[in-house]
């Protein structure tokens, strides 16, 4: 009995024993996370909210933040630029490592997701994004130049306000960015992204925009007046035609590749910058916001049509057409005598060009005149972001011009 007795007031003493230790130990660990959570840039409001496992996940996300950044000190210049960006933006920034994990994420991330920076950092990206869009973002990761349409988790409703995430809905970003490279104290690359949502609700509507309704191959079902201020053609002369008809030889392939199946696929699609052709001649930049609904109730302005489905889009123009100058420096020949034109500038139009001989004599004035004229034609084209020169050849064949 004594022995048992003496045995059962070990065991009680060793528990007791191991509860304290138990409870020290947890003291200390929540010391050290307490002094942790001190340590990350957040706010005291934010910082008492969270749990362990946040805190580690975010303590990881500054560090790798810490060894991404530049050693040198950021001019104070740039620094008030920073705020800028992100309110020209229209969107948010987005730090991505290779793997996927999202190192950071700007702060007005809220705004457009309904989630805090907080919730989303040190998280993996494929935890929120739809599953169909892995794949292409796993490329997407090994790429240097990055574009693409992703579908991610937003808690927002309708009417701006942030719900569960187990109520979230889908959201559709553009994202675009490159790849940095870190050499110091060790070679590291992540993702910098430009984030900005895509649906329609959120684009503002200008005078420098028109509507349209297209068939799933892009083919005009419908068009709003304004496209004739902005374009030249009439919604009657657009109806039946592909949107492809109208593109400059060198977008097509660009429009064609990411436009069309983004649209299909996603619901949503950003056909990004491209040249349009203007029905005077010449090629303004636009860029078109495109979504999939179902077709439209007909109406007086819209005709009726008989798919489901069909594609809504927002143009936007970019850049006025700019007037082309062209100036002749050639020589005309004729049958009797040879003309030396002196160059000159001015615009592509259908009446009769006045080219002066070295005589300062209007070539119209001389009759029955067959001459083959050889104009070099500069265009100007504005690019985004860079300028391009292209240069084109005019042959014209001019015969028996007479005094008008």
């Amino acid at each position: 009995l004594v022995s048992s007795a003496s045995k059962g007031a070990s065991w009680r003493m060793d528990k007791a024993t191991s509860r304290e230790a138990a409870r020290k130990r947890r003291r200390v660990e929540s010391d050290v996370f307490g002094d942790l959570s001190r340590l990350l840039p957040l706010q005291p409001s934010i910082r008492t909210h969270l749990d362990k496992p946040s805190v580690i996940r975010l303590t990881l996300s500054y560090i790798r933040m810490h060894t991404l950044r530049q050693t040198e000190e950021t001019p104070t210049c740039e620094t008030y630029t920073d705020s800028m960006y992100l309110r020209t933006l229209e969107g948010f920034l987005m730090v991505l490592s290779t793997e996927g994990d999202m190192i950071f994420l700007s702060d007005n991330v809220t705004k457009y997701m309904g989630l805090t920076q907080t919730e989303l950092m040190g998280h993996n990206i494929f935890e929120y994004t739809h599953p169909c869009d892995h794949e292409e973002i796993r490329h997407n990761l090994r790429l240097t130049k990055r574009d693409f349409v992703i579908r991610i988790k937003s808690a927002l409703t309708h009417r701006g306000r942030s719900a569960n995430l187990k109520s979230a809905t889908w959201k559709v970003l553009h994202c675009q960015g490159r790849v940095k490279v870190c050499m110091s104290p060790s070679s590291i690359s992540c993702l910098l992204l430009t984030c900005r949502p895509l649906p329609l609700s959120h684009t503002l509507l200008s005078t420098h925009t028109f509507t349209s309704q297209h068939s799933m191959d892009m083919k005009f079902t419908y068009c709003d007046q304004r496209v004739i201020s902005l374009l030249g053609y009439t919604p009657e002369e657009l109806v039946g035609r592909s949107l492809y008809d109208f593109c400059h030889t060198l977008d097509y392939n660009s429009v064609m590749t990411s436009r069309l199946p983004a649209v299909c696929l996603k619901s949503q699609s950003v056909s990004g910058q491209y040249r349009m052709l203007v029905r005077g001649g010449g090629y303004v930049w636009v860029e078109s916001h495109s979504a999939v609904i179902p077709s439209v109730k007909s109406s007086r302005s819209r005709p009726i049509t008989h798919q489901p489905l069909c594609i809504l889009s927002v143009t936007y123009l970019l850049v006025w057409l700019q007037s082309v100058g062209f100036c002749v420096f050639f020589c005309c020949f004729s049958q009797e005598q040879t003309v030396v034109v002196t160059p000159f500038q001015g615009c592509i139009r259908t009446q009769c060009l006045k080219v002066k001989s070295h005589k300062s004599q209007p070539v119209e004035q001389r009759k029955g005149v067959r001459f083959t004229l050889v104009l070099f034609l500069t265009s100007f084209l504005v690019s985004i972001p860079v300028c391009e020169i292209r240069s084109f050849f005019l042959v014209l064949q001019l015969s028996n011009l007479t005094r008008r």
